[in-house]
């Protein structure tokens, strides 16, 4: 990106954010509904989880499932009404590049979804006196997690036909996460098959590499053994393989699929 697109891109987010906060119903569903499944989720563990109480556990894992709700739901809505209104088609023509205009959206969907985050740690602190070990791993995940998010609903929406079917377009994925995402449990407790999809998903090298930036400790497995800044590292550069080739994935998909104008006919 040069210069300039960076420039588009970080007014792109600004307006993004302005028009977030602007929609009660886009509001509710991009922050506020995130919170409330974390508080329905913290509620079913009990006792040690992982060597971990149950409720910091399923807190510390609950941003990597806030990301369907943060970047995947919200810029599949965005991308397809904006296609719908021709806004897409007006930018493409305008002075941002195609780059800046998906790296407006996804800037945009980052910030909400750190401050997500952000609002979980405060959260698990003041209840469970439990700070970050390892912010920088915390945030790479977040970046990564947008990234790929964010390319999966660009594919998404140039599947979608108009914006009210978005909201149905998204229940496949987001049922998915929510059922195999391993917040509750480690993805190795979960039952044979759905262990297999789950460690398949993108969500769930998020969720471990959250948990364990947070927590200090190895959660990429079921163990939870204190590790060193180095070790959580080097155990998290799996995952980060994973979510590397999930970004190029999305990019096909994205390029493949991304409409910037409506259908014709």
């Amino acid at each position: 990106m040069t210069k300039t697109d960076v420039l588009h891109a970080v007014r792109l987010a600004r307006l993004d954010l302005t028009l977030v906060g602007r929609n009660t119903t886009v509001l509710f569903n991009v922050m506020l509904m995130p919170l409330l499944l974390a508080a329905l989720y913290s509620s079913f563990p009990t006792g040690d989880v992982a060597g971990v109480e149950g409720k910091v556990f399923v807190l510390t894992g609950v941003p990597g499932l806030m990301l369907a709700f943060a970047v995947f739901i919200n810029l599949v809505n965005a991308f397809t009404s904006r296609r719908e209104e021709l806004v897409l088609k007006r930018l493409r023509g305008g002075q941002p590049s195609a780059v800046a205009v998906m790296a407006g959206s996804g800037l945009g969907a980052l910030a909400v979804f750190l401050f997500q985050a952000l609002l979980i740690g405060i959260w698990v602190n003041r209840f469970e006196d439990v700070l970050p070990v390892n912010v920088p791993l915390m945030v790479l995940a977040a970046v990564l997690g947008v990234a790929v998010f964010g390319l999966l609903a660009a594919a998404f929406s140039g599947m979608t036909p108009n914006a009210e079917m978005a909201q149905i377009t998204v229940l496949p994925v987001l049922l998915v996460m929510m059922v195999a995402a391993p917040v509750a449990f480690p993805a190795d407790a979960l039952p044979g098959p759905l262990a297999v999809v789950s460690n398949l998903l993108p969500v769930t090298p998020i969720v471990e590499m959250m948990r364990t930036g947070f927590l200090g400790a190895d959660h990429f497995g079921d163990g939870g053994e204190k590790l060193t800044m180095a070790g959580q590292w080097t155990a998290a550069l799996p995952s980060i393989g994973i979510l590397l080739v999930w970004v190029v994935i999305g990019a096909l998909l994205a390029r493949w699929l991304f409409r910037w104008e409506p259908r014709h006919g």
